[in-house]
């Protein structure tokens, strides 16, 4: 699906609310103005209601479903997939970042023995927002690749980290660790979690 859309220079506002849209459900943008995602169901929802949008605001807008010529169809699949993956691993190297900083806290607090349940709890929150995060990622990854095992991989060490760093902290206060799945730490995954203050 293709979404042509051009909106008047000023106010800024709502190009920056299409561009967040767009970008919030995994749109490659082929060049300004030009928006394009897989055709679903969805898709075709979102910018039949982002064209509506635009020319609520005096602008133009035009959804397509596009394809290459035929002589060109191999070469221009190829170049827009590469769009979407480029954009997604980006978020990806991003995501990288996040779980090293988290790996690096629990580290931190362990080396100085801060095992608290005030400390557990801010890094079970963190661990939250990344199990969201990811969520969010590969909901928008229509050509996954290796990007997104690397993903998993990495999260699923955080909550190894933060399951260690729960059995110190029952530990440090003469508690036994909760039984049942030690797997729910961190395992929330709701995205509406991401908005969570840290304590």
């Amino acid at each position: 699906m293709l979404l042509l859309a051009q909106l008047p220079a000023s106010p800024s506002s709502p190009r920056v609310t299409l561009w967040r849209r767009a970008r919030a459900a995994g749109a490659a943008g082929l060049q300004n103005g030009a928006w394009v995602l897989p055709r679903t169901d969805a898709h075709v929802q979102l910018f039949d209601q982002l064209a509506e949008a635009v020319r609520k605001q005096d602008g133009s807008a035009f959804v397509l479903t596009a394809a290459p010529a035929a002589e060109d169809a191999v070469g221009t699949d190829e170049q827009i997939v590469a769009r979407f993956r480029a954009d997604r691993a980006r978020e990806y190297d991003e995501f990288a970042e996040r779980c090293s900083e988290l790996l690096g806290e629990i580290d931190k607090e362990t080396q100085r023995t801060k095992f608290t349940f005030a400390e557990l709890e801010e890094i079970e929150q963190d661990l939250d927002k990344l199990v969201g995060w990811l969520d969010k990622i590969t909901a928008r990854d229509f050509f996954p690749d290796e990007h997104v095992t690397a993903a998993t991989e990495r999260l699923q060490r955080c909550r190894q980290a933060l399951e260690g760093f729960a059995r110190a902290v029952y530990d440090a206060e003469g508690l036994s660790a909760p039984t049942g799945d030690s797997g729910q730490v961190g395992r929330s995954g709701d995205a509406g979690d991401s908005g969570r203050a840290r304590s």
